[in-house]
């Protein structure tokens, strides 16, 4: 018997018995939107929480610091004359770094707290210097203008689309944008825009103060002005983790501080015991791009073991995973349950379509009909309720999908808590056709193995 005529005979006998086969069929698609919806819960929350590690910084980047200093402004900062201490962030441990396996870009980052003013306003900024391809590798959003390049040493403040909540007014310390909720009248790209790098001698010549308890007046710093080359993509109330901050070229700073500051110690670097400053300006932190997700632990303790401390997002990914990967297995698996009970039922559907079809199986023996034919007619018309049952379910799955997003967005959590990718519907589609057939493949046994003569003598 040809594959066509086993198919015809199949979806024929279907059709003859149209409520049996409805009732398994919607058992079957309940099973299957089961098992995709709870299993879409856990990877939308896997997704979800993905896509907010990514918000917070890349998944194949590594943080270095000196021992002992995370997050620390002054990082570089020496107090004591200990082994460690003496482990600072340089160009030569740079380019350590960049030669080991794995490791595609490393940028060193210098932090300055300088003061800007425009007008009646000023701030108290943040300042990182990196090199021009961190700002591709971090994949900083520009909103408006570009990224700072350095290019002939001159030196330019990219800004975060929510730095300007910071700016106070000089003369009394009042912020619009946190007591009225008005932003200032500033435009960062045009309005001129000077910087104060000498804090200590701003604030003391404020004071009329020399800062060791005499009165000395000490002369104001002077003022630099500085292009703004560019401003993180965003409104002013669309936070993200470069919304605060104030980025440069790494290169045009360094060249700028030891140009402002000469002979004297800049502000954050250590200093020699006799309180003299070094040639070489050291570094607060190594952000280090890694080629794949699955070699950052392997870099990162490549530089742990040389006495630094390196941390990335890695740690805490896989972590995350791990819970959410149970998660999916537990809810998984009760969706599974209702998959089984429509098994169950398969089973059922086919066992007494064998018990209905006793004559025409003994007919179709007698005639000669090949005994795998017979089992295949019943595995096929198993696998047709899989798959009917698989498709309305998967379309049913991705309905409530929706109708799961939309509620959680309504509520103001942007979140994607139920995501289905491609792999899973086809997955689930393949796997409710193998669960009709594993089902129908007893009572087609059953069928193959019935006694000719007795099938035709049955009524």
């Amino acid at each position: 018997m040809k594959f066509l005529d086993l198919l015809r005979l199949s979806s024929s006998s279907l059709l003859k018995r149209k409520i049996r086969t409805i009732l398994t069929v919607l058992g079957v698609t309940i099973g299957v939107a089961s098992i995709v919806v709870m299993v879409s819960l856990g990877l939308g929350l896997n997704k979800s929480s993905m896509e907010q590690m990514e918000s917070y910084g890349s998944l194949t980047a590594i943080t270095v610091y000196e021992p002992g200093s995370y997050y620390s402004i002054n990082a570089t900062e020496s107090s004591s004359d200990s082994s460690e201490e003496e482990k600072r962030l340089d160009d030569a441990l740079v380019e350590t770094i960049r030669q080991l396996p794995h490791v595609e870009m490393v940028s060193p980052i210098l932090n300055v707290s300088v003061l800007a003013r425009c007008g009646i306003y000023e701030s108290n900024v943040y300042v990182q210097g990196m090199s021009a391809e961190a700002f591709e590798a971090m994949k900083i959003p520009v909103g408006e203008g570009r990224y700072p390049d350095g290019k002939d040493g001159t030196l330019e403040f990219f800004y975060g689309n929510m730095a300007l909540q910071s700016f106070y007014v000089s003369s009394t310390g009042s912020y619009p944008y946190y007591e009225k909720g008005e932003l200032p009248d500033i435009d960062l790209m045009e309005d001129p825009i000077f910087y104060i790098f000498d804090l200590d001698a701003y604030y003391q010549s404020r004071s009329g103060s020399s800062g060791n308890g005499g009165t000395t007046t000490v002369a104001p710093p002077k003022r630099y002005m500085f292009d703004t080359s560019g401003i993180v993509a965003g409104g002013d109330e669309e936070w993200n983790s470069f919304s605060y901050s104030v980025y440069c070229e790494i290169e045009s700073l360094k060249t700028e501080l030891k140009r402002i500051f000469k002979n004297k110690a800049i502000p954050g670097q250590p200093t020699t015991q006799s309180g003299k400053p070094y040639k070489e300006i050291f570094y607060n932190q190594i952000y280090v791009d890694v080629d794949s997700i699955e070699n950052v632990a392997e870099v990162q303790n490549a530089i742990n073991s040389m006495g630094y401390q390196a941390s990335s997002n890695a740690e805490w990914v896989e972590s995350t995973q791990t819970q959410y990967r149970y998660i999916q297995l537990v809810l998984g698996g009760i969706g599974a349950v209702s998959l089984l009970v429509a098994a169950i039922g398969i089973t059922n559907t086919m066992m007494m379509s064998i018990y209905e079809r006793t004559k025409e199986i003994g007919i179709m023996k007698v005639l000669g009909c090949d005994l795998r034919n017979i089992q295949m007619m019943f595995l096929l018309e198993a696998g047709y309720i899989g798959l009917i049952g698989g498709v309305v379910g998967l379309a049913f799955s991705y309905g409530i999908s929706v109708v799961i997003n939309r509620v959680v967005q309504s509520m103001g959590n942007m979140m994607t808590l139920s995501y289905i990718p491609p792999w899973l519907a086809l997955v689930s589609l393949v796997f409710a056709i193998l669960v009709g057939m594993v089902a129908g493949f007893f009572p087609s046994l059953r069928a193959m193995r019935l006694s000719p003569l007795a099938a035709i003598r049955s009524e």
